[in-house]
């Protein structure tokens, strides 16, 4: 068995009490804002998708992105980081996974016909660079459970929410990580590149 030409890299940020959402529900996220617009996380996040070629995105997340950043790739007003981000977001394959939208309006996204690892498995065998979910908890949930994940993306906001939603409920089979690189933000964030350890 030939080991998969396509790493699959998951994009997170997460509370230090492992949250993605506060306790307000799944839209409660203004503890990351602080976090997400400091000039080094921005540079991560240009680093951590600039070799991806392939985005995937759950429904919620898909409708939040496309209704913001099209229009960002060519505002000057905007920071040059998000810009840069916004272009490369416009320009990229999309792959959407929902059960109740009937069509996807953004330029080169698609609709997924299966689920996340099996479409992974498809997209591994293409031509192309890194695949990357971006912050879609159920898409990335979905691919660590099936063990079709290479590279954890987390960015580890120092808030204690005290409620909401967590990346890893109980469940997913043990696995084991080792750290690749890590960068610290002005607001204290720290910016966390996991890799998958498999056995040979």
């Amino acid at each position: 068995m030939t080991a998969p030409t396509r790493r699959v890299v998951a994009n997170i940020s997460l509370s230090l009490d492992g949250r993605v959402t506060g306790p307000g529900g799944e839209y409660d996220m203004g503890w990351i804002a602080p976090h997400a617009l400091s000039a080094g996380a921005r540079s991560h996040m240009v680093e951590v998708t600039g070799a991806a070629t392939t985005a995937l995105l759950g429904r919620k997340n898909y409708q939040g992105f496309a209704g913001f950043w099209p229009a960002v790739a060519d505002d000057e007003a905007a920071d040059v980081s998000d810009r840069t981000f916004a272009r490369w977001l416009n320009d990229v394959e999309k792959v959407v996974f929902s059960s109740t939208l009937e069509k996807v309006e953004w330029q080169n996204a698609r609709l997924a016909t299966a689920d996340p690892a099996a479409t992974v498995k498809e997209l591994r065998e293409q031509e192309g660079g890194d695949i990357i979910v971006l912050a879609s908890t159920s898409v990335i949930r979905q691919l660590i459970d099936a063990d079709e994940l290479d590279r954890l993306s987390i960015t580890l906001c120092p808030e204690l929410v005290g409620g909401g939603a967590r990346l890893f409920p109980d469940g997913p089979a043990a696995s084991s990580w080792s750290l690749t690189a890590t960068s610290t933000t002005e607001s204290g964030a720290l910016c966390l590149l996991y890799d998958r350890v498999r056995q040979a």
